[in-house]
């Protein structure tokens, strides 16, 4: 535990000096190492999915949208429950720490017990209002209705996570995930052709690879800790977790949210829309990882307790980490508008999933800079403890605003898939513009904010020595 604070204090105090366009690219490219592999990881399974038919490919693109709501308040947990724990380990208080390990435990195993009851009985209900033929939803269902057994094993692997991120361990976790990717690249064929399981096999080899990735990451903790957890139930510490949990789960249900808006009125030109809509989306979420990774990077910048001249520095940061994000888009939109073709025609040779697919890579690589501001924005907003009006923003760009545009485009004026995929670009630019401003806005404020204080206590220090003087 000793070993694991000394080394976060070595990072924070490099964090606080030194050149940084090399700083950003070592925080942002582990980050975005251990996204790529969850990120392939979820493309072998659309790949596979695509091996078995079109109509797996649809239903395995809205079976996921709801597995992965189930999930989102784990995702939460694993930031929560990092913010928690490390703040005792740093002070070295070993009873604490065990305390916010077992009652995360315990939040984690009741809220994934009931989000896994809620899934459960409106599961299909949800499969049928998304997709456009029941044969398409049963498909999906078959799916869900296995993967939902994970469901608690995946709060565990958050829980587990966090608690290592607060030790000062990323590369547990990270190794993982890499280790995942690769064994499920063995199962998913086995299952599906070989037992001729069919989607479902996509799904069995999910849950075995979560069960032992939830043993490896829990002995990890017991070793870190030297205690096993066991979950606990103290309500007092739950609010607390909560609030930590609330904000970061929040804005993963927005997103999935978003998701079902489009996936709803992709779905109104078939399934075969939604599955080349699903191809062309999981691949730009792989050529998006770099600036995700620069988010990483961003919210590290404010993992230390910076003092009021230390704005400037991330105001720095931020505007060399959106440099950063423009060669990344530099490189990345010839691939999504030359490339796409290729690309989306390895997952499905039915031509209207590759149409569709391709038409999204290709009309959205417009946007994809404004995707890099966004994230960049976010991360640093988060880095100076502003998380409120990305959330809020991300509310009217992702739901509020798209039901109306979507409704209009599709249902009143009967345009085409791919004015959806216009709006979609429209708002994600317009909503970047907004949020580059407000990140700008409020980095300038803080600087003026501590110059002004600054300022007061020179001035305060300046007459208490006039004080002192003038009685001596």
């Amino acid at each position: 535990m000793a070993d694991a604070m000394s080394n976060a204090q070595a990072q924070q105090k490099d964090l606080k000096s030194g050149k940084l366009y090399p700083q950003l690219i070592k925080l942002a490219a582990p980050a975005a190492l251990g996204m790529m592999f969850n990120t392939l990881y979820n493309l072998t399974d659309t790949w596979f999915a695509g091996q078995i038919s079109d109509q797996a490919l649809a239903a395995l693109s809205i079976a996921s949208l709801i597995f992965f709501l189930t999930i989102s308040i784990g995702n939460g947990m694993r930031s929560g429950t990092s913010a928690m724990v490390a703040p005792d380990v740093g002070n070295d208080k070993k009873d604490e720490v065990l305390a916010w390990v077992n009652n995360a435990f315990g939040i984690g195993l009741i809220s994934a017990a009931i989000v896994f009851v809620l899934a459960y009985a409106f599961g299909p209900m949800l499969l049928s209002y998304l997709a456009s033929q029941q044969a398409v939803a049963d498909l999906a269902w078959e799916y869900l209705s296995i993967i939902l057994f994970s469901n608690v094993v995946f709060a565990m692997i958050s829980v587990a996570a966090g608690i290592l991120v607060g030790h000062g361990d990323t590369v547990t976790y990270r190794n993982v995930l890499m280790v995942g990717f690769f064994v499920n690249l063995g199962l998913n064929p086995l299952f599906i052709f070989v037992f001729d399981f069919g989607i479902a096999g996509l799904a069995w080899a999910t849950i075995l690879i979560k069960i032992a990735s939830a043993i490896y990451l829990i002995v990890a903790v017991k070793n870190t800790t030297a205690h096993w957890p066991i979950p606990a139930f103290k309500w007092a510490r739950w609010q607390k977790l909560f609030a930590q949990i609330a904000p970061a789960s929040l804005n993963m249900i927005i997103i999935i949210l978003g998701s079902f808006v489009m996936i709803k009125f992709v779905g109104e030109f078939g399934d075969d829309a939604v599955a080349g809509y699903s191809v062309g989306l999981r691949i730009e979420q792989v050529l998006l990882l770099p600036a995700l990774g620069l988010n990483a990077a961003m919210m590290a910048m404010g993992g230390q307790n910076f003092g009021v001249d230390q704005y400037q520095r991330i105001k720095d940061a931020y505007h060399k980490a959106l440099k950063l994000g423009m060669v990344v888009a530099v490189v990345m939109i010839p691939v999504m508008l030359f490339a796409s073709p290729s690309l989306v025609n390895s997952f499905s040779d039915t031509e209207s999933v590759a149409t569709v697919g391709i038409s999204y890579m290709r009309i959205d690589a417009i946007a994809f800079f404004a995707y890099v501001v966004f994230f960049i924005s976010v991360g640093t907003l988060q880095a100076i403890k502003q998380p409120n009006f990305p959330m809020i923003l991300g509310a009217f760009r992702q739901i509020l605003i798209p039901v109306g545009i979507y409704y209009l485009l599709v249902v009143y004026w009967d345009f085409g898939v791919n004015s959806l995929f216009y709006a979609l670009v429209g708002v994600v630019s317009v909503s970047a513009v907004i949020l580059y401003l407000y990140t700008n806005r409020q980095l300038k404020k803080l600087i003026a904010d501590g110059c002004m204080a600054k300022k007061i206590i020179q001035l305060n220090e300046c007459s208490g020595q006039l004080r002192l003087n003038l009685t001596h």
